[in-house]
This record gives C-alpha cells, sequence and structure tokens, in this order.
C-alpha cells in the first residue's frame, strides 16, 4: 500500500475503534486487526462510551465520509435484519447529514452557471432543505415563472475522499480474496468494481438528470409513481434543478396515518412500482432509501409514490430478466427442482453440479421458511439462506444482479415499516405470471408480430414481387418433393395445393401485422387465425 492508503487505512481504524465498533466485528481472523491496533501501542480509546451502539455507528459512518455514509443508509432499511436502535440512527443518514456552508454552496452553483443566482432566481434559501452524503439541496424560485423549484449541488472537494476510499476498498476486496477462498465466489473485487460506477456516477449530476427524465417518461400519468420535472437549461455536471415537490416522507409513518393514507394500497403499489420498472422497462431506480421516497399528500386513499435522486439506477438484459422471473415463480410455488435448474442453465452455479443434491439443499432451507405465513416471510432472509446454500455448490455472485438485490431488500424493507403484514409474494406473483405470459405463448408470437409491423408496412410495395418469387420458390418445391417422395401416395397436386396453402398463409401473416396498426386487433386477428390454419393444413397435403 501507499502511504496514502495506509495512513487512511489507519484513520478508518482509528475512527472504528474511537467510537467503540470493535463490539461490533465477526469472530473470525481478519477481523482482530483493529483489536490488535487498540492493544498495541496506539493504544486507541473508545471516545464515547456514554453513547448507545446506534448513535456511535452513526457518527463513524458520517465522520468516514461519503462511501460508508451510503452503507449505512442500506442497513437502514433493512429493520427486520437490524434492532430499532441501530436502524433509527442509521436512518438520520438518509437526509440529515451535516452540511456544508450555504454561502460556499451558493459559490458553487455561480461557478457552474456562469453568472449570479439573481440572473435566473429569486428568494435563493441560503439554508439547506436536505443534506446528503454526496450533495446538498436549496429552494429557490425560477425569476421568470416564480415557479418553486430546488437547486442540487455537488459538495466540494468530494471526489478525492471518494477515490481514496474506493482504492482502499479494492487493495482490501483483492486481500480478503486471496485469504478467504470461499470469498472468490463472491467476487468481491467485481462487486467494488460496480459500487465504483454507481457511486461516481452520483457526482455526475447531468446522469441522474437524464437518469429521472427518463423514469418521468416511463411513469408519464401514472397514478402509482411520479417524478419532479428536471429544468434542463439550468442543469450540468454539478448542479440540477427541477421542480420543488410537498409530500410526506416515506418513514414518517405518523404523518402518513394522519393524513387518512391507505398503508396497505401505498406499500402494495411500492412493491408494483419495483417490478414494472424492473421486468417493464427495464429501467429501475436502485437508491430507493427513505430519503429519497415521499407520498403526495392529496388523494390519501390512492396514494402516489414520488421518487427523488436518480442518481443510481439499474438495467437488466432480457436474458436475466427471464431467468429472474422464472426464478421468483419458482420460488412462489415451492418448485425447487426448477430453481436449481435455472442456477445451472444461467450458468450462476457451474453446469457439472448435480441437480439432485442441489434440489434437495434448497428444499431443506426453504420448507421450514414456507412453513410460516407468507405475510410473514421476509424475502431478505430468504435471499440469505439461499446464498448460503447456493455458496455450497460454488455460486458466484453476479454482479449485474447486486443492484437489484439492494433495491429489492430496500423495497420489502420500506413496505415492511409501512404494512408489516404486507405479503410481498402474493402482491408479486400475478404480475410476474402476467410478464411470464407476455414473453411466451400466443400474445408473445401477437406482440412479437405487432412491433414488427412498422417495418412490414414499409415492405408493402415489395410485397407482390415478394408473392411472385415466393410462388417461384414453391414450383422449385414442388419439383424436388415430387422427386423425394417418388413411389410414395403423395401427388404433384396435393403438393401443388400445400404449396398454395403455405403462400396464401404468408400472404394472410404479412397483411394480418400490416394491418394491426391500421384497422384493428379483430380484423388482423382473423386473418393471422386464418394464416395459421393455412400453414397447418398444407402440412397435411405434403404428407399425402
Amino acid at each position: 500500500m501507499t502511504p496514502t492508503e495506509l495512513k487512511r487505512l489507519y484513520q478508518i481504524i482509528k475512527v472504528q475503534l474511537e467510537y467503540g465498533l470493535d463490539e461490533l466485528l465477526p469472530n473470525h481472523q481478519l477481523a482482530k486487526a483493529p483489536l490488535v491496533l487498540r492493544k498495541s501501542l496506539f493504544w486507541i480509546k473508545n471516545k464515547h462510551p456514554d453513547k448507545p451502539l446506534g448513535e456511535r455507528l452513526r457518527l463513524a459512518l458520517q465522520e468516514l465520509g461519503p462511501v460508508w455514509i451510503k452503507f449505512g443508509q442500506m442497513m437502514s432499511t433493512r429493520r427486520d435484519l437490524f434492532p430499532d436502535h441501530i436502524a433509527d440512527q442509521l436512518a438520520i443518514l438518509q437526509d440529515q447529514v451535516v452540511p456544508f456552508d450555504g454561502e460556499l454552496a451558493k459559490q458553487q452553483i455561480e461557478q457552474a452557471l456562469g453568472g449570479d443566482l439573481t440572473l435566473w432566481f429569486e428568494n435563493f434559501n441560503i439554508e439547506p432543505l436536505a443534506s446528503a452524503s454526496i450533495a446538498q439541496v436549496h429552494t429557490a424560485n425560477l425569476k421568470d415563472t416564480g415557479q418553486e423549484i430546488v437547486i442540487k449541488v455537488i459538495r466540494p472537494d468530494i471526489q478525492p475522499i471518494i477515490r481514496a476510499d474506493l482504492k482502499l476498498m479494492y487493495r482490501l476486496a483483492r486481500v480478503v480474496a486471496k485469504a478467504l477462498p470461499d470469498a472468490r465466489r463472491l467476487k468481491p473485487v467485481e462487486v467494488v468494481s460496480e459500487y465504483e460506477k454507481t457511486l461516481l456516477g452520483e457526482l455526475d449530476l447531468r446522469r441522474e438528470a437524464a437518469n429521472a427524465i427518463q423514469l418521468r417518461r416511463n411513469f408519464e400519468g401514472s397514478d402509482e409513481l411520479y417524478v419532479p420535472e428536471i429544468m434542463t437549461d439550468f442543469s450540468n455536471k454539478t448542479v440540477m434543478v427541477s421542480e420543488r415537490i410537498y409530500g410526506i416522507q416515506v418513514s414518517d409513518i405518523e404523518s402518513l396515518v394522519n393524513n387518512g393514507t391507505n398503508m396497505k394500497l401505498l406499500a402494495e403499489r411500492g412493491v408494483r412500482v419495483f417490478f414494472t420498472q424492473v421486468f417493464r422497462d427495464s429501467f429501475f431506480h436502485a437508491d430507493m432509501h427513505p430519503g429519497n421516497v415521499f407520498v403526495e399528500y392529496d388523494h390519501p386513499q390512492s396514494p402516489r409514490w414520488i421518487g427523488l435522486d436518480c442518481g443510481i439506477v439499474g438495467t437488466l438484459n432480457s436474458e436475466d430478466k427471464r431467468y429472474l422471473a422464472e426464478n421468483f415463480l419458482a420460488f412462489f410455488n415451492r418448485d425447487y427442482r426448477r430453481v436449481a435448474e435455472l442456477h445451472v442453465e444461467s450458468e450462476w452455479v457451474p453446469r457439472e453440479t448435480n441437480i439432485d443434491e442441489f434440489e434437495f439443499a434448497i428444499r431443506m432451507v426453504c420448507e421450514p421458511i414456507f412453513a410460516k405465513p407468507l405475510c410473514d416471510i421476509s424475502f431478505g432472509h430468504v435471499l440469505l439462506n439461499l446464498f448460503n446454500t447456493a455458496r455450497q455448490f460454488n455460486m458466484e455472485v453476479q454482479p449485474q444482479l447486486v443492484l437489484l438485490q439492494k433495491t429489492l431488500l430496500y423495497i420489502e424493507g420500506l413496505g415492511r415499516q409501512l404494512y408489516p403484514q404486507l405479503d410481498l409474494w402474493a402482491t408479486a406473483k400475478p404480475f410476474l405470471e402476467e410478464w411470464m405470459s407476455n414473453q411466451v405463448g400466443p400474445k408473445a408470437f401477437l406482440n412479437s408480430v405487432k412491433d414488427r409491423a412498422p417495418l412490414w408496412a414499409e415492405k408493402l410495395p415489395e410485397l407482390p414481387e415478394l408473392l411472385y418469387d415466393s410462388l417461384k420458390q414453391g414450383k422449385l418445391m414442388n419439383q424436388r418433393l415430387e422427386h423425394l417422395f417418388q413411389g410414395y401416395r403423395q401427388t404433384k397436386r396435393s403438393i401443388a395445393i400445400g404449396n398454395f396453402m403455405f403462400g396464401a398463409g404468408a400472404t394472410a401473416m404479412i397483411c394480418a401485422a400490416i394491418l394491426l396498426n391500421h384497422t384493428g386487433e379483430h380484423l388482423s386477428l382473423g386473418l393471422g387465425v386464418l394464416g395459421v390454419t393455412l400453414w397447418l393444413l398444407s402440412w397435411r397435403f405434403y404428407r399425402k
């Protein structure tokens, strides 16, 4: 390690010991280093023995900087995994991080925009509305229209701190991968790499603005999620301006109840919003801790979520989505055999894995969990138990799914806070079943035809020539089939009829696709059925 890295490592251990966090460390050889330092010549004492553990943990993470604050934000949403005295303190990190000076924020904004604030804004509030690990927010009004807006500005001199911590995390990840053979399957270096991409992405507010615009477009007119409008004329790498929204922070349960909010519906909509983002859009908000999520005051019996801070988003390819949906449904149906097969097919575990043994191991873990009522089952606990089981079969962490796993834990944590009886399984299963039905079977076929209809419409002028070529090819096929099936019952007449039906069926299908976007679904569906029928009948004539 370089002297700078060693200095930072010492600072991290020193802060941990000064706040007495060594009592949280696991009983492992790698975890004994801080204890050695405490008892060595450094003799670092706990300087806050009078403070409870949760507060000490929060203060330590806050002192260590943005990388560690983000970690605390993630932990704060898992109230089913952490006691209240820790989760309550970590929740403060969501939007109550110590702010930096408002005058410095104003200077940063003016420097980024290239002029005095009064040229564009009025009523700029020097006191921040909220302060987080990466940036803080100030309120103002647009000078021309008077519209209320918020101005987000990146903390000054934050990049060197983040890059130093990430560099150290890389080194520690390599040490862990070498020291613990089991940890290699966790891909610690790859996980740190993914974390680096998302964290550094948050430092460029142009990325967040683009993400917010995309997410807003995906849910345009939705009664389940609202994303504030971005003022692109005033947004750049270090400053972002958006409309100001008013709502109840999702963690403020008392205010939500006093407003008459339908808590069950709110929790269920949160789950549906998550699965819609993942499976419909392949574009999901991956930082949905309570500091970034509000609920509208209006229509409390039909509550709508408000999503802020789109700096971290995740995407999945079609293959990952397919395997995830099938895995979820197999779990819901307790089809452990299918779960094991999917893990092998997707190569999340090696192809030589014994399916029978893997299925039995999954069954042993999951059956006792499913013995409880579904509403009492924590999906987070299921994932953790399954992960521990799969480790025995050399399962490797999929870095591209890390954000998805984290977001799912966020959603479950939020949902259970809002409505402790939330049945995540029952809420998600119908959505997944509908999504799968649209990926396979008749619906998938019709959707595919509909998607291709505009392209086929462009080819419409070429249809006569294509039909001529098809008939010409049919004649050649007729001659070849007559030669191949000579001596059988098939005759030239039946082949010709088959060719005609095959060509007519193809024509009907093409016309159905073209008409689908012009004359409605009934006519196009009828032509599609006719085309398929003619195709099937044509093969009967070929076989005669």
